[in-house]
């Protein structure tokens, strides 16, 4: 497809290997990047949107950005099941995983079903994405119901024991952002965090101090407050 060769014709006309040696010092995998910043990829994904054809081809390339793009792109409508596992056993780096889950997977009629689902997955980067799907559902699922997200809690308690640091940091943004949005969310999910800090685990003690501390912010309060009257 000429629209995948002008992307990645484009991807190495702006490609900055001191940005990549950045990358790889924040934990992301670079063997197949251009170093291009995210700001420049959202810019440039503008001209394509919901081309899904395109975004399969750019996926199958492999590059790291160019699978960054592909979530800008994808129409959350056309995404299948497969494709959802297949892209999602291909997941390498937090960063690909973070931005396929809030981009596109999250907006999806599977994203309830695989953030349950993934969240028992062994992989890393799996089971990374079942819970900042969680996340991801808390900021941008306005229409789901409070209630579902309490489904959500024994999954946080049952993986905070998880000490590899992509899982136990999604964790840890799934309790947080489940827990900013709303006065009734908020109550749950600080209990969950108290009681994780007394923990004799030291991951979960961790997920616990660090989720609580946000959650008992004055400011986070008043915004949660803010946002319902």
């Amino acid at each position: 497809m000429k629209e995948t060769q002008d992307i990645l014709n484009f991807l190495q006309e702006h490609s900055n290997p001191a940005n990549v040696k950045g990358m790889a010092r924040f934990g992301i995998a670079t063997g197949q990047a251009f170093g291009v910043p995210l700001p420049a990829l959202r810019q440039q994904a503008k001209f394509y949107k919901n081309n899904h054809a395109l975004a399969l081809e750019l996926w199958q390339s492999g590059y790291h950005e160019a699978r960054i793009m592909a979530t800008m792109i994808d129409d959350c409508k056309k995404v299948t099941e497969a494709q959802m596992e297949q892209w999602v056993r291909n997941f390498d780096s937090w960063d690909v995983c973070d931005q396929c889950c809030s981009n596109l997977f999250d907006k999806t009629s599977f994203a309830i079903q695989k953030s349950i689902e993934w969240s028992t997955r062994p992989e890393e980067f799996v089971k990374r994405a079942g819970f900042t799907m969680m996340a991801c559902l808390a900021v941008h699922a306005k229409k789901m119901n409070d209630n579902e997200f309490l489904k959500y809690l024994p999954l946080i308690v049952r993986e905070s024991t998880d000490n590899r640091n992509f899982v136990r940091k999604a964790v840890n943004w799934a309790l947080r952002q489940i827990g900013k949005r709303s006065t009734m969310l908020h109550r749950e999910a600080l209990a969950v965090a108290q009681k994780m800090m007394l923990s004799e685990n030291k991951t979960a003690r961790w997920i616990g101090t660090d989720a609580g501390k946000e959650l008992q912010n004055e400011k986070i309060i008043n915004r949660i407050k803010s946002k319902e009257k």
